[in-house]
């Protein structure tokens, strides 16, 4: 009996420090888990505060009835600005801003507990903050309808080269947040047939994806090769000869343009034509090392991430280490083991612009509480010196040259300084079996504004020739249009 006594009495102790280690030492975990069905209660117990672009708010609530969730999500133009909202659902979770700052706007941030006794002691029912956006909704809207009427997979980035906010993220196809902002079994359905749709309309393109950045990483190797003096006159002639042997290797790499005009040409030339040659031989030249370090200057191998706000924009990009000779002078011309997501093509367009200062991207300008007190401001950070200003500014000039004499020319606006790049990116073993990705990326200047764009095509869908791609003759369209809503064209 006495043996029996203490092992319940052990069991009762044990017990007890079970009990108070959930009730002392993980309370808050589990009152904020995901899973906990109160959480979600409470994030839709009131109207939840907005998502600001412009003036304008681009989300609100609506009141339902018959279930312990009181108020449900609403989104204006849903599918325009699903990837800077990301969605809010009772059943399905949330994503992007909704989820960051979340507990901004369901108004249970800890900033709000004086205004929440005040409530609790007047009735008045308690209310979220409001996120503010740096979001530019005729730069929005333009590149969203030029990706649209195109009936392209795709995604625009749009940037302030000076201080780095976010102008435009489009990406499509996409899908409205609000058809299933709630918890029926209707909306669950929709949900699923978002998830299942192969055109993938919830991947968030310009941020979380990545691809081969193809011929607009161009822009990049004539910066690392003019920073590391391997080239020191972008007029001079090269000694890189078209087709292009690639080192340690049988293969030759030819130029769309043409061996005529692209064996020994200039940088200029080679950008403006976009000559394969030139630039693998500028990689090579540098070496891994250097090339890396250049790229890693712009923003590669690193997540972007807004230390401000706690938000990451997007994934990393990433420039492999330890390449042999032909990978990096692969990663010249943008293929190989090399990928990008839009938003770091978009970072590497302004910080060129912007004289070789990269400046930290983001896309919440202000959050404010209920009563529209700031409670946090965004400033423009420098993220880095990717390359000095002389490099900057010759870089500058081959691209504004490729604007007015080659490749990008329709992307000139006119009374506008317009420099720009087109890109193909092969995809698949077999080059030829598929259409390549299309790239776009340019900057504009005009009056003290500044815009850099980047542009995403992925023509799976669609009945499109490769020299549809190569010319620009889809991206440098669009880029246009933002570029003119942006500088008020």
């Amino acid at each position: 009996m006495r043996h029996i006594a203490i092992f319940c009495g052990l069991l009762v102790m044990a017990l007890l420090l079970r009990a108070n280690w959930l009730q002392y030492v993980k309370s808050e975990s589990l009152a904020t888990h995901e899973l906990n069905r109160r959480v979600k209660i409470t994030q839709f117990a009131t109207p939840r505060g907005d998502i600001i672009v412009g003036s304008d708010a681009i989300t609100g609530s609506k009141a339902v009835e018959g279930t312990d969730f009181k108020y449900k999500r609403t989104f204006k133009q849903g599918p325009m600005y699903a990837p800077v909202t990301g969605y809010a659902s009772q059943a399905q979770g949330m994503s992007l801003l909704e989820k960051t700052y979340d507990s901004i706007l369901s108004g249970q941030d800890d900033r709000f507990a004086f205004r929440h006794a005040k409530d609790i002691i007047t009735g008045e029912q308690r209310r979220g903050g409001d996120v503010i956006t740096t979001i530019d909704p005729k730069a929005q809207k333009a590149g969203y309808k030029g990706l649209t009427e195109l009936g392209a997979r795709g995604a625009v980035v749009a940037l302030e080269p000076e201080t780095g906010k976010v102008l435009a993220l489009v990406s499509t196809p996409s899908y409205d947040p609000s058809v299933f902002a709630g918890n029926s079994f209707k909306e669950g359905d929709k949900f699923q047939a978002l998830v299942d749709d192969k055109s993938k309309p919830l991947a968030n393109r310009p941020l979380r994806e990545t691809y081969p950045p193809g011929s607009t990483f161009k822009i990049l190797t004539a910066a690392a090769a003019l920073e590391n003096g391997v080239v020191t006159d972008v007029d001079a002639a090269s000694d890189a000869v078209s087709p292009y042997p690639l080192p340690l290797s049988t293969n030759k790499i030819g130029s769309e343009a043409g061996d005529a005009v692209c064996s020994k040409a200039s940088m200029k030339t080679a950008m403006q034509y976009s000559c394969n040659n030139v630039f693998l031989d500028a990689a090579s030249k540098v070496g891994a090392e250097k090339m890396r370090e250049t790229a890693e200057k712009f923003g590669f191998n690193a997540d972007v991430y807004s230390e401000e706000f706690g938000d990451m924009l997007a994934t990393k990009s990433l420039y492999p280490s330890e390449l042999d000779k032909p990978g990096t002078a692969l990663t010249g011309m943008g293929q190989g083991s090399l990928t990008s997501t839009p938003m770091q093509m978009a970072m590497v367009t302004a910080a060129l612009a912007n004289d070789g200062k990269l400046m930290q991207p983001y896309i919440v300008d202000e959050l404010r509480g209920p009563d529209l007190s700031v409670l946090e401001k965004n400033e423009p950070k420098l993220k880095s010196q990717a390359v000095s200003e002389e490099t900057a500014k010759k870089v500058q000039e081959m691209m504004e040259f490729t604007a007015k004499e080659g490749s990008a020319q329709r992307a000139l606006i006119d009374g506008v300084t317009v420099g720009g790049k087109t890109g193909t990116a092969q995809r698949g073993v077999n080059v030829n079996d598929k259409v390549p990705y299309g790239w776009f990326v340019s900057y504009g200047k005009s009056g003290g504004k500044s815009v850099a764009v980047a542009v995403f095509i992925d023509p799976t869908a669609m009945d499109i020739s490769r020299s549809d791609i190569s010319g620009g003759r889809l991206g440098a369209p669009i880029a246009k249009s933002v570029m003119k809503a942006v500088l008020g064209k």
